[in-house]
């Protein structure tokens, strides 16, 4: 990330340049951003398909700087706290303090951005309560005792197991009892910093520094209480996370680090029985006349005077990318045995093929809590009669 006061000027006023990219790509495969963070150089965005929108909830955001004694934001890190089916998840981005002689100095860092991480107000106010840690970013561990030249040797010669006993962050982890519960998967790919930019050529520079794996992915996964053939009876949960690949991509050279991507598996048994708000859109209609939408809420669902239902094209981007939308509070027409009706104005939806989707907002969540199926708008037909 630009990191000047411009870029973060224009960012705020509109989307950066990393969430548009994305969502050009991601946003035709259904995927829709439903929440990002920033601090100075750090980024965090979070991405879901739209059909599980209702079942994820973004609880906080938070940035936690650890640069010049927590003043300053060049370092640290950048969470997102979410409850997804139920369950709690924390999704950290950090940078750590560079350079061979400061591991001391990341590991203390690395403690301070988690006991920065309690989210007051909420069941689970504690990061260490989750269900889930996802924590990643430019660490900036090195590898110790061994030389330039040994190192590279090894590099070359793809016997990179020589090398991990000596990484940073493998020792730290034997040693840290906190840091032990992070896992992570085994390094089969080269160090990724530090390159020359532009090509895949280690630092010619006259500094030549070391190669090493600074940046990485980590997991920490709570430990849960399997049902026993004893006790069947009792309430169990499953939450189970695996991963599939961890790999850098050596084709990217805009940086003097090798990008490097995590893929999982996220398996659980749902904690929510069904959406917070089922929407039912109620026809006939045409795009002449407004749309009547239908809607039933749960009994533990609080509706608030600031709810607002979005009509979305399929493949929208983020959540106000809406076409159109209405005030629940302002615009209900009938309501009873907890069906509740609104129209939503759609006479200045240009005529299209496109597919439609009908969100419901919960201003009190700050989430999507309902989502209906996705439906076409019938366009309008003019018959004209002619004689000779």
């Amino acid at each position: 990330m630009n990191s000047g006061i411009i870029s973060l000027l224009s960012d705020t006023a509109f989307d950066d340049p990393w969430s548009t990219s994305f969502m050009d790509v991601l946003s035709p495969l259904s995927f829709v951003k439903i929440s990002h963070i920033r601090m100075q150089g750090l980024l965090l965005i979070v991405f879901a398909k739209y059909q599980h929108l209702p079942f994820i909830q973004i609880i906080s955001t938070k940035s936690t700087p650890t640069g010049l004694y927590g003043y300053w934001g060049n370092k640290g890190g950048v969470t997102i706290f979410l409850k997804l089916y139920g369950y709690y998840v924390s999704i950290i981005n950090c940078h750590l303090p560079p350079h061979m002689a400061n591991n001391d100095q990341r590991l203390e860092h690395f403690d301070r951005i988690l006991e920065m991480q309690n989210f007051k107000g909420h069941n689970v106010p504690n990061i260490l309560d989750h269900d889930l840690i996802l924590w990643f970013g430019d660490m900036n561990f090195r590898i110790e005792d061994f030389g330039l030249h040994f190192v590279r040797e090894c590099i070359k010669n793809q016997c990179l197991s020589d090398l991990w006993e000596k990484d940073q962050l493998s020792i730290a982890k034997k040693r840290d009892p906190l840091l032990r519960e992070f896992q992570e998967g085994s390094l089969l790919f080269p160090p990724t910093y530090k390159f020359d930019k532009n090509s895949n050529n280690y630092d010619t520079s006259e500094k030549k520094r070391k190669p090493a794996w600074t940046d990485r992915i980590l997991w920490r996964l709570k430990r849960q209480l399997r049902a026993s053939p004893l006790t069947p009876d009792l309430p169990t949960c499953y939450f189970s996370l695996s991963q599939r690949s961890y790999k850098s991509h050596m084709s990217f050279n805009i940086s003097d680090h090798k990008p490097v991507t995590g893929t999982f598996d996220l398996q659980l048994k749902p904690l929510m029985s069904g959406p917070l708000i089922t929407i039912m859109t109620e026809g006939p209609w045409t795009i002449e006349n407004d749309m009547l939408i239908s809607y039933s809420s749960s009994p533990d669902f609080l509706s608030s005077p600031w709810d607002w239902i979005g009509l979305y094209k399929v493949g929208m981007r983020h959540l106000n990318d809406y076409v159109s939308y209405v005030w629940v509070g302002d615009n209900q027409v009938s309501f009873g045995d907890n069906l509740n009706q609104v129209y939503i104005n759609i006479c200045d939806i240009p005529e299209t093929e496109d597919q439609f989707l009908l969100c419901y907002y919960s201003n009190s969540l700050h989430s999507v809590v309902g989502i209906s199926k996705p439906f076409k708008i019938p366009l309008r037909f003019f018959l004209v009669e002619a004689s000779c």
